[in-house]
């Protein structure tokens, strides 16, 4: 009998063994169950805030080394939590950095606002201040009043472009566009700007051309059209003329807005674009920079584009390109 005790010994030990790796591995699975069950809700989580799903996104290469006892199940489930991790932080990382971005533009915006805010808000604090001393005669009353008006119109201005603008940079503000005729969106912007031109003296010509469905949405290609003549017209000398004519390309049809005016040198072309950039010399003429830069942005929300040229006869010429109807 006492033969048998080694061998009865070894089985118990070999069972107790076995016994321990078949604890190890469904304490493991356990763990990773629970593992996958709190990457389940943390996931959630994150696509209910925002974070942006970057599933379709390459998974990392899975880990070489496993212990021998677990299967080939359990490397794969491995494997897949490493993925799933990896994606987590990844999201977390491109979330922290679109936040840091918007943070950026928000300032930006604020600093951008508050400097073009500054004179006109000084300049109605200095005339509510000369009308509330009194001893002012009727004419200077009324003078003073229609320019804080102004300077209150002024800053509205601003205020509603600016976000406007800032909307449309943000995908927050979009707009649909489709292929629609051209003729009476140029005559809607002519009429926005046509009193301004009249105050001036100033003769709006449009060339004679034949209709044409362009890619465009009427409502915003009138703001942004308007913006371009009332640049023309602002910088333009009493008693010129503003002239638009329409070319047609074999992709896009090129709208052409010149005037006759101090010009852009050459080297700004692309800088007057720019939100708030204005030339030196135009700097005696009032304005914001703003009305171009908000142009842009609504021609390439249209897919088309805008680009700046000499006039013919001097002065500037404004070539805005819209996709012709296939």
């Amino acid at each position: 009998m006492l033969e048998y005790y080694p061998l009865i010994i070894g089985a118990i030990l070999g069972a107790a063994g076995l016994s321990a790796a078949l604890f190890s591995i469904l304490h493991y699975r356990s763990q990773i169950r629970q593992l996958e069950q709190t990457l389940d809700e943390f996931e959630s989580k994150m696509t209910d805030s925002g974070f942006l799903d970057l599933a379709d996104e390459e998974s990392p290469a899975p880990r070489k080394a496993a212990p021998a006892i677990l299967s080939d199940m359990a490397e794969k489930r491995e494997s897949k939590l490493v993925s799933r991790l990896s994606h987590i932080l990844k999201r977390t990382s491109l979330n922290e950095t679109h936040a840091l971005k918007e943070r950026d533009q928000v300032t930006s915006l604020l600093s951008d606002l508050s400097h073009q805010l500054k004179t006109p808000l000084s300049n109605i604090v200095m005339y509510t201040e000369l009308l509330s001393e009194g001893g002012l005669s009727t004419e200077e009353q009324k003078s003073f009043l229609s320019e804080t008006r102004r300077q209150s119109e002024k800053m509205q201005w601003l205020m509603k472009n600016m976000l406007k603008a800032s909307q449309l940079e943000q995908g927050i503000l979009s707009f649909s566009a489709g292929y629609t005729t051209i003729k009476p969106t140029i005559g809607k912007a002519v009429s926005s700007v046509y009193a301004r031109a009249a105050k001036k003296d100033i003769h709006i010509e449009m060339e004679e051309f034949p209709d044409r469905r362009l890619y465009h949405n009427p409502k915003w290609t009138v703001e942004a059209l308007g913006n371009i003549l009332d640049n023309a017209i602002k910088y333009s000398p009493a008693g010129s003329t503003v002239t638009i004519r329409l070319l047609p390309l074999e992709l896009y049809t090129r709208i052409e807005i010149e005037d006759q005016g101090m010009g852009i040198s050459p080297a700004h072309y692309n800088d007057i674009f720019k939100r708030f950039y204005r030339e030196e010399q135009a700097s005696q003429t009032e304005g914001n920079g703003l009305g171009l830069y908000l142009s842009q942005l609504i021609l390439n929300k249209e897919k088309g584009y805008i680009t700046a040229a000499a006039g013919r006869d001097g002065g500037a010429c404004f070539q805005i390109f819209l996709l012709n109807e296939v």
